[in-house]
């Protein structure tokens, strides 16, 4: 099985072919938009952190802007940081330099003498790397070489009933033909983690699942915080879903029945081919912002209630098993997987469709959240203020 992607130099290919404008902190994120405004064919981020963290926060930051840059859906990527934060833009340009050979170019505010002329030089850096861009033509890749990410948000009864089942089954199949599949959201494990344990490929990573879970309650434990007071949220329970279990129990659907290969760290890059567990928190932006600077090339999205995330370099499936949110939010649902509940269509049925309507996303198709040009992103921390 192939399909059709961009090539680049560090053998991987994309789906999308974005010249990334990323600011190495909060302060240097208006220059970035303003930049990206300027030139067609480059999107910017907006970036909330980057500056005066704790070293394990600043470590995970350095890892989702490295992985954003090292994504196979980003050609290049024009660095613009202020001069003073802790990484700046020409330490964080060799940290990209050295998970991607892809190009790169860096800007600092404050060593360029100020807004006005850093946006005149990243412009006309962006545009060179634009134009290298439009050179490229999409050509046949092995599916070995696509990764997905799956993602809930918004969940419901209908979640557990028909689209995160079925999106276990699409998960199946990609992995199945040789592609990847990445599952996320450790706190949504909680309570059925020891069913999704069984699916780990060896006993280290049986254990690893367990691990994730536990830790995570126990972080909580530590500032007298519990799980179970923002899980299930007030939009779950109105959908039908009154525990912490029962929610998990859909969850960890989603995700198929194939081994887990490998559990990887928030917005590592795995090493493995198959299903992969990330270990993120239940917040979906976060998760989706953890994924895709992992290396996923586009997001399949279940959702009962709705929701209109979107990301600026990964293209994000809308999937719902609720035909009641489909029409009424037409706008942000791509697929309505309802007809699973109504007894019209089955599991493997819909998930063939959803395969074929994957697979004309990764050829080009525009997903509703890329047709607003939702660009959602949040990074998680773990030091959090009580």
């Amino acid at each position: 099985m192939t399909f059709m992607g961009y090539k680049r130099p560090d053998g991987k290919f994309g789906i999308r072919n974005h010249v990334l404008i990323l600011p190495t902190c909060a302060c240097a994120s208006e220059t970035s938009r303003v930049v990206a405004s300027q030139v067609q064919g480059a999107v910017n981020i907006i970036m909330q952190a980057g500056c005066a963290e704790v070293k394990g926060n600043e470590d995970i930051t350095q890892r989702v802007m490295s992985g954003f840059a090292a994504n196979p859906n980003v050609f290049g990527t024009v660095i613009i940081g202020l001069g003073c934060e802790n990484v700046g833009h020409a330490e964080l340009k060799a940290k990209i330099q050295q998970v991607t050979n892809k190009p790169v170019a860096s800007f600092g505010i404050q060593e360029e003498g100020g807004t006005v002329k850093t946006i005149a030089k990243a412009v006309a850096e962006a545009r060179k790397m634009v134009a290298e861009a439009s050179k490229a033509r999409r050509e046949e890749a092995d599916i070995s070489h696509f990764m997905m990410g799956i993602e809930c948000g918004g969940s419901d009864a209908t979640s557990g009933l028909a689209s995160n089942p079925v999106v276990g089954y699409l998960s199946d199949k990609l992995v199945d033909m040789g592609a990847s599949a990445m599952m996320s959201e450790t706190p949504e494990f909680v309570g059925a983690e020891h069913i999704l344990a069984k699916r780990g490929a060896t006993l280290e990573i049986q254990n690893q699942i367990i691990k994730i879970c536990s830790d995570y309650e126990e972080h909580l434990a530590g500032v007298n915080q519990d799980l179970r007071t923002g899980q299930p949220t007030p939009g779950n329970k109105q959908g039908g879903l009154s525990t912490i279990e029962e929610k998990s129990l859909g969850c960890i659907s989603k995700g198929g029945t194939r081994p887990v290969v490998e559990v990887v760290k928030y917005a590592e890059i795995p090493t493995q081919k198959g299903a992969i567990i990330m270990d993120t928190p239940g917040y979906d932006i976060a998760s989706v912002t953890a994924m895709v600077a992992g290396g996923c090339q586009a997001v399949v999205f279940t959702t009962g209630r709705g929701t209109p995330t979107g990301h600026a370099l990964a293209p994000v499936l809308k999937i719902t098993g609720n035909h009641t949110t489909y029409k009424h939010m037409i706008d942000n649902m791509d697929i309505d997987v309802s007809e699973i509940i109504s007894g019209k269509k089955s599991i493997p049925e819909v998930g063939d469709m959803l395969f074929e309507e994957l697979m004309e996303v990764c050829s080009g198709k525009t997903t509703k959240a890329e047709s607003f040009g939702f660009s959602d992103i949040c990074i998680d921390r773990i030091c959090r203020y009580i």
